[in-house]
């Protein structure tokens, strides 16, 4: 990531406040992402297996306790994005490395932004009125920041791997 901060100081508190905000229940914040998520690209459904077992539903993929883990490591992610605000570039390394590792399990770059979506519909229902048009404007940027650092693992990786 530029060392170039992609976030103002405004926008760096509008991001920390909203997050505060669903720190207490954040597998339940991350399930209504994920739901969404489903909901808006289904053929996303089959990157979930754990144990070789393919969910036959969404419902059923929410329900695994596999799953559950997963959530909590995606929304791990997304609070150590919002606890670095100040330095994104420390998590640059890491976040290559996530990315090299959702490619691998055939997660597509394209993908993102459904999961950009589905993280602003879950900011946004979780949020209420507090979901402003200057906090959506802020976590879209950090978001962006987050996702170019995690294309780079994509474009790390030598042909054929």
């Amino acid at each position: 990531m530029e060392s170039g901060m992609p976030l103002s100081g405004g926008q760096r508190a509008l991001i920390r406040e909203s997050w505060q905000r669903l720190s207490d229940s954040p597998v339940q914040h991350g399930l209504v992402l994920f739901t969404r998520l489903f909901d808006l690209d289904p053929d996303l459904l089959p990157l979930f297996q754990y144990n070789c077992k393919q969910f036959a539903s969404p419902q059923e993929c929410l329900s695994a306790p596999e799953f559950l883990d997963h959530i909590r490591k995606v929304m791990l992610v997304i609070d150590a994005a919002v606890s670095h605000l100040e330095n994104l570039s420390c998590l640059e390394e890491y976040l290559c490395n996530l990315g090299k590792k959702h490619q691998a399990v055939g997660v597509k770059v394209e993908s993102f932004s459904t999961v950009g979506e589905s993280l602003l519909y879950m900011l946004e229902k979780c949020l209420g009125a507090a979901f402003s048009p200057e906090v959506r404007e802020a976590w879209s940027t950090l978001y962006s920041a987050v996702v170019k650092a995690m294309r780079r693992g994509w474009e790390n990786l030598p042909e054929g791997d």
